[in-house]
């Protein structure tokens, strides 16, 4: 016995003096934790404030089945059967099952629901049992915050993300500023599992990430968007992109990136319009016709014999396409009816001895060089040196007419940009500040790249010319007489790389007869010239038609057209039909509804999100959402009255 009374006394000193520290230090470490406080993300808006994309919660409802009382349980069952019947769509006699076999199983983390909106959180917590909360009713709410965008797919590459795909777009570029600094909150572990905060001096507050505002204008993008989309769909097209930049500023108001699924449907799959370098074709004459102005060896008066359409040069063919050629014609006609032959002639005879001093003028335009915006993966332009390997007899005039040469659709359209600015090359911008709490912390201004690229007059020539190629050239069927347009067309054969097959046998090396680059770049109005726009479409169906002027114009026209009609000039009137009759019906509806509502919530169930949550906002009310796509459900009924502040939840799917 006194052996025993011993052993207990040393083991009391050893824990007591000998490892008294490590186990107070445990105990510490199982009653106390440091529990992260997670700053918010920052939003990223439009430019007239229009949400584009933001975190919002989303939770998973789970049941300890065994927390409830049996009579609670069998007295409420059938309600709560119901309501979750309401909810989730399955039956009544489904849930009963279902919560009865837990029951029997002991089951204390029974799934009920994933993925729900704060909105229908809020009611499923109301329901009966559940709204007896954690330990009488048994639920329990798992928490986590996720990235929605409210205008759903559109945009969605150049909004982008930064997270398991990688950091694409504005969010990756500006993911330092908007993720924010997480803080620590000092807690105490209480009865029941429970843990609650000491005191506020053992805490650090997080900070919110910054508010990103974009210059991207919801009407245009939605506009850009369902333009390309339509073609796209008509033309069962590989990929495309559209891009709208305003002249003065270089903010892009809308970019539109689709490319087709296996089952013939698009969606943003790639952000085309930054990363796709591609060989331009026909929009690429517009630097061949300025470097000869800028040199003073051609005019715009200046003839060229486009013989018959077809000539030869070291045994490579140039053609046109019109196979019976237009003969003798002026320099600007074989711009405005985009003839290979008169172009690649003009170049040849004034260049082929010193293609240097033609380079140099490419360069001076700017298109040897990124534009350097702030996204992943810009593609890089190629202009061919004459010390690279692969110069050839062929390499000068082959540039003339668009081949041989990359510039990704951003790149080129910076270089019609400019030449709409009076030659000013501006730097596209897709950002327009950053904001915290509504204040603004860090603003990015106008960039310019180059003050004039060419001569006043050579900018006032080309001017003219394409203005001409949409009134008379190739791109007349755009024509309309209520409001102006200026642009080139461009047709491009799309070169197959060589490359082994799994036969080891080598395939491709040749420019294809079966797939094209539709596109189209330019600017509206032609006098002091507002906005550019460029669209590209990619491999149109060739039974259908692959020419820049019926596959890409198209798109330019019903683009400025639509944002003639939301922004009239005041100096032009708009009368023509409108090309969409359902973005027109969708519009129309959209302001009948604002007008009519002012002050009593009107039903914006089955419109899109965009176009919720402008007029809801544009109403004075706060709107928070879940999911992504039209609206299906809103916590506001139809016909009650509102007041400017008031919260509205809406459900998308």
């Amino acid at each position: 016995m006194s052996l025993f009374l011993v052993v207990i006394g040393v083991k009391v000193f050893e824990l007591q003096y000998i490892k008294g520290d490590k186990y107070k230090k445990l105990a510490q470490e199982v009653n106390y934790k440091n529990d992260t406080v997670f700053a918010n993300k920052g939003n990223v808006y439009a430019a007239d404030g229009n949400l584009l994309a933001t975190s919002i919660s989303n939770y998973t409802i789970r049941m300890d089945v065994m927390s409830v009382n049996d009579r609670v349980f069998e007295d409420n069952i059938a309600g709560l059967t119901k309501e979750l019947s309401k909810m989730l769509g399955r039956t009544p006699s489904y849930y009963e099952r279902k919560l009865r076999d837990a029951k029997k199983t002991k089951n204390r983390y029974l799934l009920i629901a994933r993925n729900l909106g704060y909105n229908d959180y809020m009611k499923m917590k109301s329901f009966p049992i559940f709204n007896l909360g954690v330990f009488r009713g048994g639920f329990i709410a798992e928490q986590r915050t996720v990235r929605e965008h409210p205008i759903g797919k559109i945009a969605e590459r150049t909004i982008g993300y930064n997270d398991h795909r990688g950091g694409a777009g504005i969010e990756g570029a500006f993911s330092e500023f908007m993720l924010g600094k997480n803080g620590w909150r000092l807690k105490q572990k209480i009865a029941k599992g429970q843990w609650k905060p000491i005191n506020d001096l053992n805490e650090q507050e997080p900070e919110d990430g910054k508010d990103v505002i974009t210059t991207i204008d919801v009407n245009i993008q939605d506009i850009t968007h369902h333009a390309l989309l339509k073609q796209m769909e008509y033309y069962e097209a590989d990929h495309g992109c559209a891009v709208v930049m305003e002249t003065a500023t270089g903010e892009i108001k809308a970019i539109s990136n689709l490319g087709r699924t296996s089952n013939g449907r698009y969606y943003e799959k790639r952000n085309y319009a930054v990363w796709e370098s591609h060989e331009p074709g026909s929009t690429f004459k517009l630097a061949s016709l300025m470097a000869g102005l800028e040199d003073k060896v051609v005019d715009t008066s200046t003839i060229v014999d486009t013989e018959k359409g077809k000539i030869f040069i070291n045994n490579r063919k140039v053609e046109d396409s019109d196979k019976d050629g237009y003969g003798k014609i002026s320099l600007a006609r074989v711009f405005e009816v985009s003839s290979n032959v008169g172009i690649v002639k003009a170049i040849q005879k004034h260049y082929d001895n010193n293609p240097e001093k033609f380079l140099k003028r490419i360069k001076q335009f700017g298109l040897d060089k990124q534009t350097g915006v702030n996204i992943v993966g810009e593609g890089k332009p190629y202009i061919p040196s004459t010390k690279d390997k692969s110069w050839s007899s062929i390499s000068l005039e082959w540039m003339a007419w668009g081949y041989g040469v990359s510039l990704t659709p951003l790149q080129t359209l910076m270089f019609y940009n400019a030449v709409a600015n009076d030659g000013e090359l501006i730097k596209p911008r897709f950002v327009k500040e950053l904001r915290v709490a509504g204040k603004t912390v860090k603003k990015f201004d106008k960039e310019v790249m180059s003050e004039r690229i060419a001569s006043q007059t050579t900018i006032d020539k080309v001017v003219q010319i394409m203005e001409n190629v949409v009134k008379k050239g190739t791109a007349k069927e755009i024509y309309s007489p209520n409001f102006s347009m200026a642009g080139k067309t461009g047709t491009a054969k799309k070169w197959i790389p060589r490359t082994k097959n799994k036969d080891g046998e080598y395939e491709g090396g040749y420019y294809s007869n079966q797939k094209y680059v539709a596109s189209f770049a330019g600017f509206f109005p032609v006098k002091k010239p507002k906005y550019s726009c460029i669209v590209v479409i990619h491999e149109p169906s060739v039974l259908k038609g692959y020419y820049g002027a019926k596959v890409a114009a198209p798109v330019f026209k019903e683009i400025a057209h639509k944002i003639y009609t939301s922004n009239p000039s005041s100096v032009q009137m708009v009368t023509d039909s409108v090309v969409s009759k359902a973005v027109n019906k969708d519009y129309n509806k959209y302001y009948e509804v604002l007008s009519k509502y002012k002050t009593i919530m009107p039903t914006v169930v089955g419109m899109s999100a965009m176009d919720a949550i402008s007029l809801l906002e544009n109403m004075g009310l706060k709107v928070r959402f879940s999911g992504s796509g039209k609206v299906t459900e809103q916590s506001v009924e139809r016909g009650e009255k509102v007041k400017k502040g008031t919260t509205v939840y809406l459900k998308l799917s």
